[in-house]
This record gives structure tokens, C-alpha cells and sequence, in this order.
């Protein structure tokens, strides 16, 4: 049994479906306060201050901590979370008929292993219909997530090549993180 430290309801499907027993528990971690271009430091210090923080919390004795960020990346930008519906639109123009990459940081601690992995995987998308677009936007499902991507909905029809695991992309690469366990 693990502590997910994230309330992503993605994460804890993805650890459902790996057969790895969880519970999730966490405390909030600001991660406007980061200032970073570069994609792979963006992430390492936005899962590196939501482990500080759940680690002084919780520690990792009673059960391991498993901390994990995600950011998106299309044409040299860091594509955060929406703040709005425009935002999303802005987001997804982005993406649309372009390589997309996804980053995926991850910390696992137990009492005597200390796991850190930064994991991304590409997608080379066709471009979005619009009208597909505004179906998305007006479900909400953009909500939350990385880049306003979800390659496991809205996305996926479009997908035209992928290289990596679609678990880092959803937000928890458990190809790596299960050989610890």
C-alpha cells in the first residue's frame, strides 16, 4: 500500500489498473511559483516541491509516498493547465498538427529507496477539428490536466505517431515505478 500524493483522479486510475493498492492524500504545492523554460526542470521542481511538502507532512515510514507532475510541451512552449475556456482554445491551436512531448516527473521514497524519474513521451497529432474542439471545450473535461491534453480522450483520435508510454503522458509512468514496488 502506497500514499498517492495527488489528487489526480488519472493517477489513481492508472495505479487501479497497474494492481498497485493505494489511498491518496495530499497537500497542496503552489506551482506558479516556479520559474523554469525548460520543460524537464519545470517538472523535477514542481514534483520536487510537492514531495518537500507531503513529505514533511507524512513522512514514508507508515507507508512509501509516491509524488508525481506532468507538463506539456508543443512548438518550444510549456503548455500548463487552462485557466479558462479561451486559454484551453489557446492551448490546443498549439498542439493541433504538431510534435507534442510530455513530461512526467515522479518521486517514490520508502524508509531505504529513494526513486526519481523524469519520463516523457511524444505525439505527433493531425490537426484538431474545430467542432471536436468545441465539444471538448464545453465538456469541461480540459479541466486540470497538463496542456489541456487528454491523449486518452480527446486527443486520441489524432494521434498519428506516438513514442513512449501513454502512462507518462496520463501522468504516472508505471512501467517504471512498478519493478520498485
Amino acid at each position: 500500500m502506497l500514499r498517492l500524493c495527488s489528487s489526480s483522479i488519472t493517477r489513481a486510475e492508472l495505479l487501479r489498473a497497474a494492481g498497485i493498492p493505494f489511498f491518496q492524500e495530499s497537500i497542496d504545492f503552489d506551482e506558479d511559483s516556479i520559474v523554469s523554460s525548460c520543460p524537464k526542470n519545470f517538472v523535477y521542481q514542481a514534483t520536487l516541491g510537492k514531495y518537500r511538502v507531503n513529505y514533511e507532512k507524512f513522512g514514508c515510514t507508515d507507508f512509501p509516498l509516491l509524488v508525481a507532475d506532468t507538463v506539456v510541451t508543443a512548438q518550444g512552449k510549456i503548455l500548463r493547465k487552462a485557466k479558462d475556456e479561451a486559454d484551453a482554445r489557446a492551448i490546443l491551436a498549439t498542439q493541433s498538427g504538431c510534435e507534442v512531448t510530455i513530461f512526467t516527473c515522479m518521486i517514490y521514497k520508502t524508509p531505504c529507496l529513494e526513486l526519481i524519474d523524469i519520463s516523457s513521451t511524444h505525439y505527433f497529432f493531425n490537426p484538431f477539428d474545430p467542432d471536436d474542439i468545441d465539444r471538448y471545450i464545453a465538456s469541461g473535461e480540459w479541466r486540470g490536466k497538463a496542456g489541456a491534453c487528454m491523449v486518452e480522450g480527446f486527443c486520441k483520435p489524432y494521434i498519428r505517431e506516438t513514442r513512449g508510454f501513454e502512462s507518462t503522458a496520463m501522468g504516472l509512468c508505471v512501467e517504471v515505478l512498478k519493478p520498485f514496488l
